[in-house]
């Protein structure tokens, strides 16, 4: 199958029209929406076929793009790699996602790079860490309105913290207010990797 039609773009489409259709039809397919559903399954199978047919795309174009340092960052290996982080995130597979970002060069980080290690790190727990991310992302990338939301989202619950004198990271004893906070953080990836609140929450 055409893996253009699959997403429904154009093949003379841009890089960042095909990641945008990606990552909707992720959301609209995500397994999260479709838990005790009789279409799971089916569901699954075309989340699968989503996943295939950007892949595919991006290794198409990888070998349509010249190899200079200047768009290496956004070669067929990288967006790839990135859209299996992605999934890895989103399947709860956080040690293996961590892995692979930490095995991408450091000459190729850029704003969905730190976006992914926000993620990793807000999964984790590490809120702190998680804001500092998504603030980087944001700062690489100004115009990305998936990163500034994140970052946007993160500071706002961080600063919630700080004000009730407690570091954001802190453990302790639950309250109520640490309840709206953590809703507060479980909000601010609304929308990213194909869930509704946080990946796979």
């Amino acid at each position: 199958m055409d893996p253009y039609k699959v997403l429904g773009v154009s093949p003379t489409a841009s890089d960042d029209e095909i990641r945008q259709a990606y990552r909707a039809l992720a959301k609209k397919y995500h397994p999260d929406n479709y838990v005790n559903n009789p279409v799971a399954d089916l569901a699954a199978e075309k989340m699968k076929e989503i996943n295939a047919a950007y892949e595919k795309i991006q290794e198409m174009r990888k070998g349509n793009k010249s190899s200079s340092a200047e768009d290496s960052s956004w070669s067929g290996t990288t967006s790839t790699s990135y859209a299996a982080i992605r999934n890895q995130i989103s399947y709860g597979n956080i040690d293996r996602a961590e892995e692979m970002l930490n095995a991408i060069p450091e000459n190729l980080r850029g704003g969905e790079w730190y976006f992914c290690m926000g993620s990793v790190c807000y999964r984790r727990g590490w809120f702190d860490r998680a804001a500092d991310n998504f603030r980087a992302a944001a700062d690489a990338e100004p115009s990305n309105r998936e990163y500034a939301t994140a970052a946007e989202r993160m500071n706002a619950a961080r600063e919630v913290y700080r004000e009730r004198g407690r570091s954001f990271s802190k453990d302790g004893a639950s309250t109520a207010c640490d309840c709206c906070s953590s809703l507060l953080c479980a909000d601010c990836l609304c929308e990213c990797m194909g869930g509704d609140i946080i990946p796979c929450c």
